[in-house]
C-alpha cells in the first residue's frame, strides 16, 4: 500500500464530524507508522441544502482533505466512480457520508487487512438508542443486526456486500467501476457484488464496522424503500438470486398465486402506508407493504 485514499460521496448530509474523526485516526496512525500516507476526499453530488454545503465546504481547510462540489447530481454509482478517478493512492476506502466512526482502530484495522488483490468489507452496526421505537428505519436496521456480523456475512460474501464501508485496490475499481445505470436508490452494491463474483475477485469480510446512527423520518424512509423497490423491479434480471423479496415473488408465480395476492394486498397498501409513516410502525406490516408494492409495480 503506497497510501490510503478515503472517499466520501455525499448528498445533503453534513459529514464534517465524520471527516474529523477519520482525520484524527489517520494522523495518529501516521505518527507511529513511518511512510503511511493518506488523503480524504469528499465529493458533493449536487446537494440542495445550503446549510449543509456551508458546513461541508470547510472540510477543504483541513490537512490532507479536499472538498469537491459537483453542481449537477449524477447518481450514487457515478459519484463513486468520479471519486476513484480523483484518488491519488492505490488503496481506496469508500465510506457513506451519513455514517459514524465507532471504533478507535477503524483505519488501522483496514490497513492491517489490506490485500492488493482483494476487496475488504468491514460491515456496519446500529448502536442501541433509547426513545427510537417510533422510527421505522431504526427498528428495521436493529432487527437485522445479527445478519450484519462478519461471521454471517462470510456465509454469502458477494450478496452481503454493501458500498457503505469497503476498501478496494484502485486498479480493481478502475477496471470494474460501478454500473452508472443505477442512478436511484438501491441495489447498485448488490449488482457490484455479483459482478465481482463473476470476475473471480475475492471479497473478504472483517469485523470493522462503521456506525449507522442517523435515521430519516418514517415518511422519507418509506419513500426511499419505494424507490429501492422500483430499482429492484427495473433490474430484476440482473438481481436474480440476490433478492429474498424477488424469490418470494417467483414462488408466487410458480404457485399461480401472484395475481391473487397482488389484488388482495392492493386493498391494504394505503392503510399499511399510514401505519408505517405514523408513530407506531410495525415491521410485519413493513414486509407486507414491500411485497404488495413490488407486486403492484411489476408487469
Amino acid at each position: 500500500m503506497n497510501g490510503l485514499s478515503i472517499l466520501i460521496p455525499t448528498y445533503n448530509d453534513e459529514c464534517r464530524q465524520l471527516v474529523g474523526d477519520l482525520l484524527t485516526q489517520c494522523e495518529e496512525l501516521k505518527s507511529v507508522s513511518k511512510g503511511f500516507c493518506f488523503e480524504i476526499i469528499v465529493a458533493d453530488d449536487g446537494s440542495t441544502d445550503r446549510s449543509v454545503l456551508a458546513t461541508n465546504s470547510t472540510i477543504g481547510t483541513l490537512p490532507n482533505c479536499r472538498f469537491v462540489r459537483r453542481i449537477k447530481n449524477c447518481g450514487r454509482a457515478q459519484i463513486r466512480n468520479f471519486l476513484a478517478g480523483e484518488a491519488a493512492y492505490d488503496s481506496l476506502l469508500f465510506i457513506d457520508s451519513d455514517m459514524t466512526v465507532v471504533r478507535r482502530d477503524f483505519i488501522a484495522a483496514y490497513v492491517d487487512a489490506w490485500n492488493p488483490t482483494h476487496i475488504i468489507y468491514g460491515g456496519y452496526e446500529v448502536p442501541a438508542k433509547d426513545g427510537m421505537g417510533y422510527n421505522l428505519r431504526y427498528r428495521y436496521e436493529r432487527s437485522c443486526s445479527e445478519a450484519h456480523t462478519a461471521q454471517r456475512r462470510r456465509e454469502h460474501p458477494y450478496s452481503d456486500f454493501h458500498t457503505s464501508n469497503f476498501m478496494i485496490p484502485r486498479s480493481i475499481f478502475l477496471a470494474h467501476p460501478l454500473d452508472t445505470n443505477f442512478r436511484q436508490y438501491g441495489y447498485e452494491d448488490v449488482v457490484y457484488g455479483e459482478q465481482m463474483r463473476r470476475e473471480g475477485i475475492v471479497i473478504d469480510h472483517i469485523d470493522n464496522p462503521i456506525g449507522f446512527c442517523t435515521f430519516e423520518d418514517n415518511a422519507s424512509f418509506v419513500s426511499k424503500t419505494e424507490e429501492g423497490l422500483s430499482t429492484l423491479c427495473r433490474f430484476r434480471e440482473q438481481l436474480e438470486g440476490y433478492s429474498r423479496l424477488m424469490a418470494v415473488v417467483e414462488k408466487l408465480e410458480r404457485w399461480h398465486m401472484k395475481g391473487i395476492l397482488r389484488t388482495f394486498l392492493r386493498w391494504f397498501l394505503s392503510s399499511f402506508r399510514n401505519n408505517l409513516t405514523g408513530s407506531h410502525p410495525n415491521l410485519t406490516v413493513f414486509n407486507l407493504y414491500k411485497l404488495g408494492y413490488l407486486l403492484k409495480i411489476m408487469r
